[in-house]
C-alpha cells in the first residue's frame, strides 16, 4: 500500500524528536513506497563509493542493487554475473557496467583478479556456498542473501573462513533493521512489560504466495533448494532470538504437506491451467487468472518492456514453465503448515507458526510480560501496561520487509567502507545461530522428537 506516514509520524514511531535524528531524503522501493533511512551518527561520508559485484541479478539482486542507483556516492555496482541473458543485459544497463565486467556464471568472476571491494550474493539458495567461499578466499567482503546455505556444515565453513581471513559477511536478515522490530525489542528490554515470559509469533504466507513460491516456484522442492523453515522463515527464527537476546536451548516442530498433493487434484483438472482444465475458472490457484488476467506475482517473469507484448510472454511462461502447472500436480514437497515450539534461557518460551492458507500476509506477534503485553502486526502494535492500565499504540510506515532492506544495505556499506563489522546487526556470527535453530526444527519435524540446540 502507498506510504501514508509523514516524516513526523516516523520520528514519533521511532521515539525521536523532530530535531534529534534528521532523516535522510526519502528513497523509494520498486513499488514507489517511501523507504525510511534515518541518519546514523556512526555513519561517515565515504571517501569513495564501495564497489561491488552482484552475483545473481534476479529479484533480490535488484532490491539490493537499487541502493546504488539511489545512492551512487555510497555504493557502485561494477560487475554482474547472471546466466539469464535479459537479466544480465538489464542489470548492466541500469548500473552502467563495463562489458568486460559482465559474466554468465559466478565462477567466471573469480577467474579474474580481485576488482571490487565486495560481492553481493543473491544466487539461488543452493548456490550460496560456492561463491561465498570463493569471495572470502580472494579477500572480498560479502552481502549474503539468506539463507546462508541449505547445509549446517556449509554455514559453519563460511563462518570459519570469514573469521580466518578477517572479512565482513552480512547476512540479509533484514527484519532486524525494520523499525517495528527495533521498537518492539526496545520495549521488551526497557522494563515496559516487566520480565518477558513468552512470545507467540505467526507468519501468514498467504495462499497465493505459497502457490507461487513454494508449490510452483523456485523453492518448491526442499531437496533441490532449502527447507521452507529456512527459505521462508529463518527471518522469523532469527527475529525471535534477536529480540529476546537469549540462547535457544531446545526446539520441537510439527507440520507437513497436507493440501498441495496429487490426491487432492479436483476432477477435471489438467497438468497445466491452460490445457483446458474444467475447474480453472473456480480454482483459487488458477495460473491463468493470477498471472495473465490479474497480472500479479510477475517479479520472477522476465517480460519485455513493451506492455503490448507482455501478454504473449506471460502465456508462454504458463505453457512452458512450472508457473503454469497445476498446483496439485507439481513435484513439490514443502510443508504448507509448520508449528515450532522453542525453549530459550530462563525458561522463556516461544511458539512460531508458518501458515500457507491465509487471505493476508504480514507477521503477527504477541509478547507476554509480567507487567504488560504487546500485540502487533508489523504495521502497528499496542502496548498495555498492567500496572497503570495505559494502552499505547505505535504505527510505522509499511515499506519492503518493514523498511529493513535498505537499512541493512546502508549499514553494510558503512561496515565495508570503515572496515568495522560492529556497525552491522546481522553479521555471519549472529545470523548463524538462527540457521542452526532451523536445521534443528527440521530434524525435529522429520524425526518427531525434541532437539537440543548446540552452538
Amino acid at each position: 500500500m502507498p506510504n501514508q506516514f509523514s516524516r513526523r509520524d516516523v520520528l514519533k514511531f521511532l521515539g525521536l524528536s523532530a530535531t534529534a535524528l534528521p532523516l535522510s531524503s526519502w528513497a523509494t522501493n520498486e513499488k514507489g513506497e517511501k523507504i525510511i533511512l534515518p541518519d546514523n551518527p556512526l555513519h561517515q561520508k565515504p571517501a569513495k563509493a564501495v564497489t561491488a559485484i552482484t552475483l545473481g541479478a534476479g529479484s533480490r539482486g535488484n532490491v539490493y542493487g537499487n541502493y546504488a542507483v539511489q545512492y551512487p556516492d555510497q555504493l557502485d555496482i561494477v560487475g554482474v554475473a547472471e546466466p539469464i541473458a535479459i537479466r544480465n543485459e538489464r542489470y548492466t544497463k541500469k548500473h552502467k557496467i563495463e562489458e568486460s565486467n559482465r559474466f554468465n556464471t559466478w565462477e567466471d568472476v573469480f577467474k579474474r583478479p580481485k576488482f571490487a571491494d565486495a560481492v553481493i550474493i543473491s544466487t539461488p539458495d543452493n548456490l550460496h556456498y560456492g561463491p561465498c567461499m570463493a569471495a572470502l578466499k580472494m579477500g572480498y567482503d560479502v552481502l549474503l542473501e539468506k539463507p546462508i546455505s541449505p547445509s549446517e556444515q556449509e554455514c559453519r565453513d563460511i563462518l570459519a573462513l570469514a573469521k580466518k581471513n578477517g572479512r565482513i559477511v552480512a547476512v540479509c536478515h533484514v527484519l532486524r533493521y525494520a523499525p517495528y522490530f527495533v521498537k518492539l525489542k526496545e520495549l521488551m528490554h526497557n522494563g515496559s512489560i516487566g520480565e518477558v515470559i513468552s512470545i507467540q509469533h505467526f507468519e501468514p504466507i498467504m495462499h497465493v504466495h505459497m502457490s507461487h513460491s513454494y508449490v510452483r516456484g523456485n523453492w518448491h522442492n526442499s531437496k533441490q533448494t532449502t527447507p521452507i523453515i529456512l527459505a521462508k522463515s529463518c527471518h522469523d527464527l532469527d527475529i525471535l532470538k534477536w529480540m529476546l537476546d537469549k540462547n535457544c536451548n531446545s526446539i520441537q516442530a510439527f507440520g507437513d504437506l497436507k493440501w498441495f498433493r496429487k490426491e487432492n487434484a479436483p476432477a477435471g483438472s489438467t497438468d497445466r491451467c491452460v490445457d483446458g482444465c474444467a475447474i480453472e475458472g473456480q480454482c483459487p490457484y488458477s495460473a491463468k487468472r493470477i498471472y495473465f488476467e490479474k497480472r500479479t506475482w510477475l517479479h520472477h517473469f522476465d517480460l519485455p518492456e513493451d506492455k503490448a507484448q507482455q501478454g504473449d510472454a506471460i502465456m508462454n511462461y504458463l505453457k512452458t514453465s512450472n508457473y503454469g502447472r497445476c498446483v496439485y500436480r507439481m513435484d513439490n514437497d514443502q510443508p504448507d503448515h509448520y508449528t515450532t515450539n522453542i525453549l530459550f534461557d530462563n525458561n522463556v518460551t516461544a511458539s512460531f507458526s508458518m501458515e500457507a492458507f491465509t487471505s493476508y500476509e504480514g507477521r503477527r506477534t504477541r509478547v507476554m510480560g509480567s507487567m504488560g503485553d504487546i500485540v502487533g502486526d508489523m504495521s502497528a502494535f499496542t502496548h498495555t501496561d498492567f500496572r497503570t492500565g495505559k494502552v499505547t499504540e505505535w504505527k510505522q510506515n509499511s515499506d519492503t520487509h518493514g523498511g529493513g532492506d535498505w537499512r541493512l544495505v546502508a549499514d553494510w556499506v558503512q561496515a565495508v567502507s570503515q572496515q568495522n563489522p560492529a556497525l552491522l546487526t546481522s553479521t555471519i556470527d549472529a545470523s548463524i545461530e538462527s540457521h542452526v535453530m532451523g536445521f534443528a526444527a527440521e530434524k525435529s519435524r522429520k524425526e518427531k522428537t525434541v532437539v537440543d540446540i548446540k552452538m
